[in-house]
């Protein structure tokens, strides 16, 4: 069980970690920053276990890793939209952080409600409601339980 924090649609890799904190030498420096222009409290507040919901086109922008790297720090859990821009999307799975399309979702959540989500089923679970997601390949569950592509292909 994690907690909502919900963004619109089109949040871009700028958004999700500014170019300026690229300079930073480590993710660990730059993750207290992670959405600082749309949520300020966001790398304070999410706790391991903690979900990004979000509408369409997540992570549409720069092909910039340390965007889902930021994120997958922090704890999150996954991060659910309604689609993704295809190259944070495979970076995301390059670095073991679970992305799902979740079609139905967004429009019915609220930031600060708690979710559970089965990967191996597709199925994300709020307030008594369940909405059923895209479930992922064996294959790729397998990458993501890895710890991402890298990780696989090192193995």
């Amino acid at each position: 069980m994690g907690k909502i924090f919900k963004f619109h649609t089109d949040v871009d890799t700028d958004q999700i970690i500014a170019s300026q904190y690229l300079l930073f030498p480590t993710i660990d420096e730059m993750k207290t920053h992670t959405f600082e222009s749309l949520d300020p409290d966001f790398a304070s507040s999410v706790k391991p276990g903690d979900f990004v919901v979000a509408a369409e086109n997540f992570g549409c922008g720069s092909s910039r890793e340390q965007a889902p790297s930021v994120l997958k720090a922090l704890g999150v859990k996954a991060v659910l939209a309604k689609s993704f821009a295809r190259i944070f999307y495979r970076n995301a799975i390059n670095i073991g952080l679970p992305v799902i399309v979740c079609k139905d979702l967004y429009d019915h959540v609220e930031g600060g409600e708690d979710m559970e989500l089965s990967l191996s089923d597709g199925i994300a679970a709020v307030g008594g409601q369940t909405f059923t997601c895209t479930k992922l390949p064996p294959y790729m569950q397998g990458i993501l339980d890895q710890g991402g592509l890298i990780a696989s292909l090192n193995k």
